[in-house]
């Protein structure tokens, strides 16, 4: 069973969606980085149910620091976060706990822990767990900041309602992602924002869901951060991006739509500008063999539809095997894409730090090892 990820700074999740508590620990943040929690809370606050088109199960989410802080700042040991658990409806499973719900991780579930699994609300396979995962990614989101760093991320499309892409260079993005960081409704775009909400609605009122695409970018990371071949920049990011659930498709600036280009429409063109190198265009999404480039980094996200619908489906028993119709009940979500929004910037946030940290940590010992020849 595998609950961590990464290699510089280690992310290690706990809980199940109706557990006591879940959470996680950070180890390998280095001592001495005082904490924004009004930051912290605000991003949380981002990833809550609201309205009518989101669960009516409403959590508080408040967040207790119990090792690794010390007067505000980190003290070098692991950092540990906990969100108590307070507004469950276990009942609300009862009736599907042998019933495998469509599209759940129900079955997969009981094959490998054999039944032991928690299965109210999904357990550890909820995402409710990407609380504590926001919590965590605040505080990387702080650490890239300071080193002029921003990451952000927006509902580039929903269902069939679509977003205004993200311009195509560092400081136009830069100005994009600070109006986004106030925005409740992820949208570049006001008209999008009306859309996509009438179509999360219009789900939610025949009792079905919808999906989308999520487009992230990072700006202000510097040439030079990942590795060629199995620790890519591309790799450890969708590493981390699959990790989230619901999420089922990941690309890279044009993504598949280089399948349908020539080279020389695609290629991008390397050019010299205000003392550095860039390119002309950004068909690659700032990066190349698996390094940044210093042009923004774009990804595009694809999130399915939540699977817990209220229309009625075909399932089995998973005691008896006998053929089911199912009909769930309880508080599920029309649409999570607004609410994946914050999570998706929390992972990347932390798979970037993760890599960032080696950059820096190599570039320390090339500058010492110049010094030394000197």
């Amino acid at each position: 069973m595998k609950n961590t990820i990464g290699t510089h700074i280690i992310c290690t999740i706990f809980g199940e969606s109706h557990g006591d508590a879940i959470g996680v620990c950070l180890d390998g943040l280095p001592a001495g980085i005082q904490i924004d929690m009004e930051f912290m809370k605000a991003q949380l606050e981002k990833r809550k149910a609201k309205d009518r088109i989101s669960t009516q199960r409403h959590e508080k989410d408040e967040v207790r620091i119990i090792s690794g802080l010390f007067e505000g700042y980190t003290c070098g040991t692991p950092l540990t976060i906990m969100i108590e658990n307070q507004d469950m409806h276990s009942a609300d499973y009862d009736a599907t706990k042998y019933r495998l719900r469509p599209s759940h991780a129900d079955y997969t579930a009981d094959e490998k822990y054999l039944g032991y699994q928690d299965y109210r609300g999904g357990g550890h396979f909820s995402g409710r767990i990407t609380a504590p995962l926001v919590a965590a990614g605040a505080i990387a989101l702080q650490i890239l900041k300071d080193h002029g760093i921003m990451i952000g991320t927006h509902m580039e499309q929903c269902h069939k309602a679509k977003d205004t892409l993200f311009e195509a260079t560092n400081q136009a993005i830069k100005l994009q992602l600070e109006t986004l960081a106030n925005k409740e409704f992820p949208t570049l775009n006001e008209d999008a924002e009306a859309a996509m909400r009438s179509v999360i609605e219009q789900a939610a009122q025949v009792g079905d869901s919808v999906g989308g695409i999520l487009e992230s970018a990072v700006i202000g990371l510097p040439a030079g951060v990942g590795e060629p071949f199995f620790d890519s920049l591309e790799s450890v990011i969708a590493h981390y991006l699959y990790s989230v659930p619901a999420v089922k498709g990941v690309s890279f600036g044009f993504g598949f739509a280089f399948a349908n280009a020539y080279g020389s429409q695609v290629n991008d063109a390397i050019l010299f500008d205000q003392n550095k190198v860039q390119t002309k265009t950004n068909h690659n999404g700032g990066i190349n063999g698996g390094i940044s480039n210093g042009m923004p980094i774009i990804i595009h996200t694809c999130i399915k539809p939540t699977p817990s619908i209220y229309k009625e489906q075909e399932t089995i028993d998973r005691i008896s095997h006998e053929a089911q119709i199912l009909q769930i009940q309880g508080r599920h979500d029309p649409a999570i894409i607004h609410r994946a929004c914050v999570v998706i910037d929390s992972v990347l946030a932390l798979a970037i730090l993760d890599l960032y940290m080696e950059r820096c940590a190599s570039l320390s010992i090339q500058a010492k090892r110049k010094e030394e020849n000197l």
